[in-house]
């Protein structure tokens, strides 16, 4: 770590304590769990988490064009908020938040937010950490006055589905879109 402990002031360390969202179900983070901002020494290792969550997770093919794009997290910090999951000072999870018309946005509209590259390390999954993650993907949506917040995942993605739809989320085909390379992906919003 090359940046002091004291400037590493965590966004939030009890997202998961928060009430849910309307209609969800409580779901609680490991103890220690912090939630902030990614610190630019930090994009390295959250490029390589992520690639190992969709490669190793088998979502993407190591050969895919894709692939660059989940590595690229320092681009992500610059045109959207990069967020971490940090538990006992190793980075274990990773999101990208997109307010609505940002450049990561793929299927909100000007009002709504949007997360993308929900991340989490083998290590912790189950713990609640991808949980914690989209909580405070929402506090931010609600605090900036979204109307919704919007997602794209795999259809193969069944574990984030489950998820999505625990803490309140609801399909939206509508918004169903394809890939240039054919690949559909399927959406979910929270009404905020």
């Amino acid at each position: 770590m090359s940046a002091p402990e004291a400037e590493r002031t965590p966004q939030t360390s009890a997202a998961a304590e928060q009430a849910p969202p309307a209609g969800a179900t409580a779901e609680r983070a490991p103890s220690g769990l912090v939630l902030r901002p990614a610190h630019p020494d930090e994009y390295d290792l959250i490029g390589e988490l992520t690639v190992t969550a969709y490669v190793g997770g088998g979502f993407v093919d190591a050969g895919s064009d894709y692939v660059p794009t989940l590595r690229d997290s320092a681009t992500r910090s610059k045109e959207a908020e990069l967020l971490v999951a940090e538990l006992d000072g190793t980075i274990v999870g990773t999101v990208t938040y997109s307010p609505g018309g940002g450049a990561y946005s793929n299927i909100g509209d000007a009002e709504d937010a949007e997360f993308r590259m929900l991340a989490v390390a083998t290590s912790a999954r189950g713990r609640g950490v991808g949980a914690a993650l989209v909580r405070l993907c929402v506090d931010k949506a609600r605090a900036a006055g979204c109307t919704a917040l919007r997602l794209s995942t795999q259809t193969d993605m069944v574990a984030a589905q489950r998820l999505y739809r625990r803490l309140g989320f609801v399909r939206t085909p509508e918004r169903d879109w394809r890939l240039s390379s054919g690949f559909t992906l399927i959406t979910y919003a929270l009404p905020l």
